[in-house]
């Protein structure tokens, strides 16, 4: 009997350890998928892919296009579908400072990488149809990273299977759209890649305006006030997808169909906002700057444009002491070569101006402030000038003419008070038209400057040479 009770107490024991390890497994299996869809519904979700010259670039646009989703305390997920050569610190940066889901795959193969029209740069743009994979979501907003985001557009969830802005008449653009994951699209979107479905770009553009062929006559969306989702395609309205090129025209958006939520940037890839050589060209992007400005800061490039400005101050600081004359020891030099020596220097000193503006251009991080980039830029220009001025005994006045003209342009262009983009367009051209002679004119007087200084010291050598003695000439 004893036997009995103690058998039956221990399997009383057993299953209460069985019910408690049943419990724990549930619950840490509901945490790790609140963890995994962050308890949100709906998520934005944007790409990252290597193999492109522009790899980091697109890696702090995208950190800052997360940071100002998450800024405006949009009610979603921030889900960025990574391929799996993409660094791992940078995704743990995305998790761990910018607070979105990382969601490794590998590169879909491109069928149309060898059609005639292709750009390599979108090699591996395909990557965004993992969007439709993820089915732990409802909904799920698609981004490009250079999407400049205005207000809160999480009535976008709202919409139906496929939603997307046509900013061309007859093509919709894939940088937003709105859809609704299924592996059952998804699978079919791989089979129709593998068959070759016609695509006329051989990008993402191309394959999904051609899986989605009818959105052209499809309504127009517009958020039903109760909260509920919609069913079906959808054209959605231009404020969500605003080209900055519309914004040139008059200097300030006037868009009247839909919410001025969300700017887009499909310029050339060299001109995307985050180059701080694009502004004053594009106006728009010190507002992109000022966006990273709030959230992600520039603790990167700080540390390299200070160095820099160090460097170049100290140039400064030893052109002033040392004032060095290459033509001059050049000329002491000079016996059996004498004629061809000045068309030498000219070619020397006209190679020295041009890199005086060229070299500080590619020092300068890429991602840095316009402001910050274009002071650092005139420094660098105004420091090697001033190296070439005293080493070639240039005339100083002509030498700064075409700085002068620089920063005059960068003025002129940052203006804010024309009416319009027409009227911008022509006092940048006008500008130019008046410099254009005066930088003509100062190149033409360094030239003379320059052969007039060559001629008056090609015969120090030899006046120096015959009326003084051996010793002084080797003490000299």
């Amino acid at each position: 009997m004893g036997r009995r009770e103690e058998k039956g107490k221990n399997l009383g024991i057993l299953r209460s350890v069985w019910v408690v390890v049943v419990v724990i497994v549930f619950l840490v299996r509901v945490n790790e998928a609140t963890a995994y869809r962050g308890g949100h519904r709906n998520a934005y979700a944007t790409m990252m892919y290597m193999g492109t010259p522009r790899d980091y670039e697109f890696y702090v646009a995208t950190r800052v296009m997360l940071q100002s989703l998450a800024r405006l305390a949009v009610d979603a997920d921030l889900v960025v579908i990574a391929s799996v050569d993409v660094p791992l610190r940078w995704v743990q940066v995305w998790e761990q400072e910018d607070g979105a889901r990382v969601v490794r795959v590998e590169n879909l193969n491109n069928p149309y990488k060898n059609q005639a029209n292709f750009d390599r740069r979108f090699k591996l743009t395909l990557n965004k149809l993992y969007a439709w994979s993820l089915v732990d979501y409802d909904r799920v907003v698609m981004l490009d990273s250079d999407n400049l985001f205005l207000q809160k557009t999480d009535e976008l969830f709202q919409c139906g299977q496929f939603c997307a802005v046509f900013i061309n008449p007859c093509i919709f653009h894939t940088g937003l759209f709105v859809l609704q994951p299924s592996m059952k699209v998804f699978k079919d979107m791989l089979h129709e890649l593998e068959i070759g479905r016609k695509n006329p770009d051989g990008a993402d553009q191309g394959f999904i305006g051609g899986y989605f062929p009818d959105l052209l006559d499809r309504p127009m969306f517009h958020p039903p006030l109760n909260g509920t989702k919609l069913e079906g395609t959808y054209r959605l309205p231009l404020g969500y997808q605003m080209d900055a090129s519309y914004y040139y025209l008059k200097l300030r958006w006037s868009v009247p169909c839909g919410p001025n939520s969300v700017i887009t940037f499909p310029s050339a890839s060299w001109m995307k906002p985050w180059y701080w050589w694009s502004w004053p060209v594009l106006p728009l992007g010190i507002q992109w700057h000022e966006q990273r400005r709030q959230t992600l800061g520039y603790s990167e490039e700080i540390p390299v444009v200070l160095i820099q400005s160090v460097f170049y101050l100290g140039l400064m600081a030893m052109i002033r002491l040392a004032r060095p004359s290459l033509s001059k020891l050049c000329y002491r030099r000079a016996d059996k070569s004498m004629s061809l020596i000045p068309t030498g220097l000219k070619l020397l000193a006209t190679g020295s101006l041009l890199a005086a503006y060229i070299i500080p251009f590619f020092l300068i991080p890429h991602t840095v402030h316009p402001l910050l980039g274009w002071g650092l830029y005139l420094l660098g220009v105004f420091t090697l000038s001033c190296i070439a001025v005293n080493t070639f005994l240039l005339p100083v006045s002509p030498v700064l003419v075409p700085w002068l003209c620089v920063l005059g342009v960068l003025l002129v262009m940052a203006c804010p008070w024309y009416p319009d983009g027409v009227v911008r367009g022509l006092a940048v051209f006008g500008y130019a038209f008046v410099c254009a002679p005066v930088v003509w004119g100062s190149f033409v007087k360094i030239v003379s400057c320059l052969q007039v200084s060559l001629e008056r010291e090609a015969f120090l050598p030899r006046l120096v040479e015959s009326s003084t003695p051996p010793c002084f000439n080797k003490l000299y």
